[in-house]
Formats: C-alpha cells, sequence, structure tokens
C-alpha cells in the first residue's frame, strides 16, 4: 500500500474585521492562541499558530481585519496583513455567512494578491437557518476573486472545520514538518499576558474605552510555583481612564481578577497580578510606544527566579 506524503506549509488567514478570524484560528489549532470579543478590531498584530496532524503541519497566521488605515497604528497593522498574505502557500478569506457582500468586503477581497491561492470560508452558518442562501453568496464572493474553493463552517460550534482541513492539506506542499510536534506559537508569554488583560477591558468597558486601550507588562518573574506579573494600561484620555478605575477601583478590580484566572488557566501556576491605568495622550500615532507594544520586542524579557 502506497503511504500518503506528509504535507507542510504556511497558510495566511484574512477578512474583514469580526468575521471571526481569531475564534477559527483557536478552533483549528485546539488551543486559545488569539484572544476574541465581540469588538471590532480585536486582533491587532499576527498571531501564529501551528496545527500538527500526524499527516500534515499547517502554520497558520492570523492577522487584523482589512480597514480602513487612518492612524499609524492601522497602517502598521494593515502592513502586517499585506505580509502576512504575501508568499503563503494558501490564503483563507473568511468572511461572514450572515451578511450580504458589502463595498467594505470587496476592499477586503481586492486585498488579496492575485498571484496566491485562497479558499473562501463561510463563517458562522450556525446563524444562517436557510443553508441555500449560502450558495448566491460563494458565487457573489467567487465574481470578485478566483477562489479554489468555497468551506462553509462554524468556528463556533466545529461545523466544517474536518472538512476545511481537509482541504487546507490538499494545497499544501509535500515537505517535512517545519516545527516540533509540541510547538504551538512563536508569541512569548508576556505578550499573551498582554493580550489576556486586554480581553478582559474588552469584554467588561463600554464602547470608547476598548480601542483607546493598550496593555504594558512592565515586569515578570516567576518560579515552580507562582507568576507575579505587573501591567500598565494605557489610555487616551483621562475620562477612559476614570472608566477603566470604576467607582472604588471595582472595575480595575474586576478586570484584573478575570484576567488573573484566565492567566491561571493559561500558566498552569498561580498568578499574582498588579495592574495600574496611565493616560497616554495619541500613543496610536507614537511609533516609539507603537514598537514598545509589538511582542517581537518582548522575546526573552521574562525573568525566571529559581
Amino acid at each position: 500500500m502506497k503511504s500518503v506524503p506528509h504535507r507542510a506549509g504556511f497558510v495566511g488567514i484574512a477578512g474583514r474585521p469580526n468575521t471571526g478570524k481569531s475564534t477559527l484560528l483557536n478552533a483549528l489549532i485546539g488551543e486559545k492562541l488569539a484572544i476574541t470579543a465581540s469588538q471590532a478590531q480585536t486582533t491587532r498584530t499576527l498571531i501564529q499558530g501551528v496545527l500538527t496532524m500526524p499527516e500534515a503541519q499547517v502554520v497558520f497566521a492570523d492577522t487584523p481585519g482589512v480597514h480602513k488605515s487612518d492612524t499609524l497604528f492601522n497602517k502598521r497593522m494593515m502592513d502586517t496583513v499585506r505580509g502576512a498574505i504575501q508568499d503563503r502557500d494558501l490564503v483563507l478569506f473568511i468572511a461572514d455567512a450572515t451578511r450580504p457582500v458589502t463595498q467594505e468586503d470587496e476592499h477586503a477581497v481586492s486585498a488579496l494578491p492575485n498571484s496566491e491561492k485562497a479558499v473562501l470560508v463561510l463563517n458562522k452558518i450556525d446563524r444562517v437557518e436557510d443553508k441555500r442562501l449560502l450558495l448566491p453568496l460563494i458565487q457573489r464572493y467567487t465574481e470578485l476573486f478566483p477562489f479554489l474553493e468555497a468551506v462553509p463552517v462554524s468556528a463556533r460550534n466545529g461545523e466544517g472545520l474536518d472538512e476545511l482541513k481537509r482541504v487546507i492539506v490538499c494545497y499544501l506542499p509535500e515537505g517535512p514538518a517545519i516545527f516540533p510536534d509540541d510547538y504551538l506559537t512563536d508569541q512569548p508569554m508576556r505578550f499573551l499576558a498582554a493580550e489576556i488583560i486586554r480581553e478582559r477591558i474588552l469584554r467588561v468597558t463600554r464602547e470608547e474605552v476598548p480601542h483607546a486601550a493598550a496593555v504594558l507588562v512592565d515586569t515578570w518573574e516567576e518560579t515552580p510555583r507562582l507568576v507575579k506579573i505587573a501591567a500598565t494600561v494605557h489610555v487616551e484620555r483621562p475620562g477612559q481612564k476614570i472608566i477603566l478605575i470604576g467607582n472604588k477601583g471595582q472595575m480595575l478590580k474586576k478586570i484584573g481578577t478575570e484576567a488573573r484566572q484566565a492567566l491561571e488557566q493559561k500558566l498552569e501556576r498561580k498568578v499574582f497580578l498588579s495592574l495600574f491605568v496611565k493616560v497616554k495622550p495619541n500613543w496610536r500615532e507614537d511609533p516609539d510606544f507603537l514598537n514598545a507594544i509589538d511582542w517581537h520586542s518582548m522575546v526573552g524579557s521574562e525573568k525566571t527566579v529559581t
């Protein structure tokens, strides 16, 4: 019996904000690597996740949603998107199956390089009662770009994910695994901790705060039993700081408690988390600050205490 060749390659995940890209990445990997929230533009940078199967290894790159670049921060996010979908073995374009194709969707599709192989992934089909409505949606998207295939899925309940994995593997080149079997992501824990804190902010504060908040981990010390983390939440205006702290500090306490519990689950250790809030006007236009919150600057920054 002829053995099936092993395949391995790089797959970019792209699409408009709020189409469920990060939820899909987490579902495909089987591990929470990217934070999720109901607000658009939850993902701010490239999140790499590796799926290792007996027959293949897939290196996913989740990206921010394609949107208007009106600040230096947004321009950097769009540069990230363009970089993540160039020279990939495959691109997954994620679309919301509950929405008709809009001008913004057409703009997002136009960001796909014509030279790239791409698969249309219609997400959120669990919210579409009449599945016959998916066909005209697929037809409209395929008029905009020569997608190789269209795969309807629900990242939330797992419907269609096995078929999507099969399709992805079909288009990967033959070759050995790129990373060890137990490798999941290239992001340092310091960055993942900052993202977990920001996720709690997104989920518990009102609309004016989430996108104005950036989290920096100031110190990180770990022992075999305990991880001590101090982090600062930077916002753009004094009013946002007041909202984040809340009456008698209750809002910040709630954010800290929920983030600590999520971190303890992730790290499988007790966590001591200290949170602070500072006002940093126009941080989204400050290149030095944007460099500081880039996870690449955090590699190797955790301190282990023996």
